[in-house]
């Protein structure tokens, strides 16, 4: 256990906060995918978790000949409708990882935050579309079929500001930084990177974003799959503001509960003041409001 955090089985305080971080499997079969997160938010509703997260895109397959087939409305679709009973039922936090979202004509990625009460807290849609081309490896293009967020967005849990991203938003340091501005403690990322960007940057861009804005970051992936389609590095990861990696899953299907300390995010800002220390009369990042 790191000396840095409380740990999956250290004594709780009023400062930890309990995360529950899913890697599930996903299939074909939209009402299978939703029952088994379902099923894994009550599994960690067992262990005690105050807050349950799942992956990028958990309803449907990552692809985008698959967005508009698994599409719904939030807050009124099948799968928003079994998170906030989940939610209710259990009186736990549900970080909803993201679905293709269909808002109109509009399609986005999005990730739904469900309070205890079964209310939806708050909705992210993924700002930064993830468009890449990587010759003879990988090429993809969600803005081929999605539309992009335009908001920042954050919830209040237990004395604790939390920021959402997705996925290819981790990339984007302003973003993380800017949610450093508005007062988070932690950054939650649902996210699916792939077999050649999984094992380069994955754990780097998470390491990176906690130790430049002094935060716990989550990050959780689906489970590997097989080829054809897209296949997810898997490897869910739980960083701390020092940018220890505090638990990390493999590749399969799997869940791990731990604590973290809202102690250890003070601490390290008074010891290393760096973001009083930013020369904001020379540079600053901000927020173009709408």
């Amino acid at each position: 256990m790191s000396w840095a955090s409380v740990g999956q089985y250290g004594i709780r305080t009023m400062t930890t906060l309990r995360l529950a971080l899913v890697q599930l499997s996903v299939g074909n079969d939209k009402a299978t995918n939703i029952s088994r997160a379902v099923s894994f938010i009550e599994r960690a509703k067992q262990k005690r978790a105050d807050i349950v997260i799942l992956p990028e895109c958990f309803n449907s397959p990552y692809g985008t000949s698959h967005f508009a087939t698994y599409a719904e409305s939030i807050p009124n679709g099948e799968t928003s409708t079994a998170l906030s009973e989940v939610a209710r039922k259990n009186n736990v936090y549900v970080i909803g990882g993201t679905i293709p979202e269909r808002d109109n004509e509009k399609l986005y990625n999005t990730c739904t935050v469900w309070g205890p009460d079964g209310n939806l807290v708050a909705k992210h849609r993924k700002m930064h579309l993830f468009d890449i081309n990587i010759k003879g490896k990988i090429t993809f293009c969600e803005s081929d079929s999605l539309s992009a967020g335009n908001s920042l967005t954050t919830f209040e849990a237990k004395d604790w500001k939390i920021g959402i991203g997705i996925c290819y938003d981790i990339r984007f340091e302003e973003m993380a930084r800017l949610y450093r501005n508005k007062g988070c403690q932690m950054l939650i990322y649902p996210a699916a990177f792939n077999m050649t960007t999984g094992p380069l940057h994955w754990s780097l861009l998470q390491r990176a974003r906690a130790n430049d804005n002094q935060l716990y970051v989550a990050c959780v992936s689906p489970a590997r799959g097989s080829p054809p389609g897209y296949v997810a590095w898997g490897h869910t990861q739980l960083t701390n503001p020092w940018g220890e990696i505090l638990d990390e899953l493999d590749a399969g299907e799997d869940m791990v509960v731990s604590d973290i300390d809202l102690k250890i995010v003070n601490e390290v800002r008074a010891q290393i003041p760096t973001f009083n220390q930013r020369r904001t009369d020379l540079y600053d990042t901000i927020w173009k409001e709408n």
